[in-house]
């Protein structure tokens, strides 16, 4: 096999490591982590990173790549993977990009925005704004300037509401609007064919309830695992707060926030408990529906449904037609 390329997506828990790792097991495989949070040193039971012994039986890259106090940009990615793909071709692999990263997934395949930088001054005051007003209250600040941005964004994703915001104020041009104009572009801010043709297989479930409780379970299977001490371990660095990228993952937030209100996260058996696991695993399912929306304005997919009983099978079915037909 030569340069071939796949890219498996799927909200968070559809099954996307194990099925990564069945395809690795029928082809010579090297998966590349579409993941923003995978890419983070020391974070790795809220994150459900690979296990060691994973890791171990099929090569992963892009993975513990950076220390939680240093962001990790989509620009960043793009460069990364497209390095990590070249490489895999030419040890004769199947490069298979895999991950929940929606905004990675789509750097990948539509390129980046030619947009404004980022602007710490105006980055600096929004913050300091949401502070007091509250991210809800930016979220409709954003309503008002950018209605279609922010009606796929949840108004407590702090982080894509600020850089929205921030856009806006520096260009006094809306975010959507600069990603309209890239999708209408033929400039070169579109990622190269290799990239823009790379075939997209999605695990999506049918039934809604499905995901939810594999969500549920996994977030309780990650407090048993060790998360507190994870998370106690993070927080107890002086140089990382909850304003960072890496600290607003899903779980990680909800954690830390409850820690900063006193609570005592190690007894199990504490109402703070089981509200981590209540908070953890709600912002979790609003996690796998926006994912969900991205994933189905991405017209050109493979859709394997996450939830049937043969979608194995199907996946891999789906997996060899689409190596038949991928040119070299």
């Amino acid at each position: 096999m030569t340069a071939h390329t796949l890219i498996l997506a799927g909200p968070t828990a559809s099954g996307k490591t194990a099925a990564a790792l069945a395809i690795a097991a029928r082809w010579p495989t090297e998966i590349v982590s579409v993941d923003s949070a995978l890419v983070y040193r020391g974070m790795d039971i809220g994150t459900a990173k690979p296990s060691a012994e994973e890791q171990a039986a099929v090569p992963h890259h892009l993975i513990d790549i950076r220390d939680p106090l240093n962001a990790y940009s989509a620009a960043e990615f793009v460069r990364d993977a497209a390095q990590c793909v070249a490489d895999i071709h030419a040890r004769g692999n199947l490069a298979l990009l895999t991950g929940g990263t929606m905004l990675y997934v789509k750097a990948w395949l539509d390129g980046l925005d030619d947009m404004p930088a980022a602007n710490p001054t105006v980055r600096d005051r929004l913050s300091l704004e949401a502070a007091t007003t509250g991210w809800p209250a930016m979220h409709e600040r954003l309503q008002a300037v950018d209605p279609d941005t922010a009606a796929r964004l949840a108004p407590n994703d702090s982080q894509r509401i600020q850089r929205a915001l921030e856009v806006f104020e520096t260009s006094g041009t809306p975010l959507s609007v600069w990603q309209t104009r890239r999708t209408q572009s033929t400039d070169s801010t579109q990622a190269p064919i290799a990239q823009r043709t790379t075939p997209l297989l999605s695990l999506e479930p049918v039934d809604r309830r499905w995901l939810h409780h594999r969500i549920d379970q996994r977030f309780e299977q990650m407090l048993d695992g060790g998360f507190e001490a994870e998370l106690q371990a993070l927080r107890a660095r002086p140089d990382l707060h909850m304003d960072l990228p890496s600290m607003r993952c899903v779980g990680y937030r909800q954690g830390w926030a409850l820690l900063d209100e006193g609570a005592d996260l190690s007894d199990r058996g504490s109402d703070a408990y089981a509200l981590w696991l209540a908070r953890g695993s709600a912002a979790t399912r609003q996690l796998a529906k926006r994912q969900l929306t991205w994933l189905r304005g991405m017209g050109n997919r493979d859709v394997i449904p996450a939830d049937h009983p043969k979608a194995l099978d199907q996946l891999l079915t789906t997996v060899s037609d689409r190596l038949e037909r991928q040119p070299l």
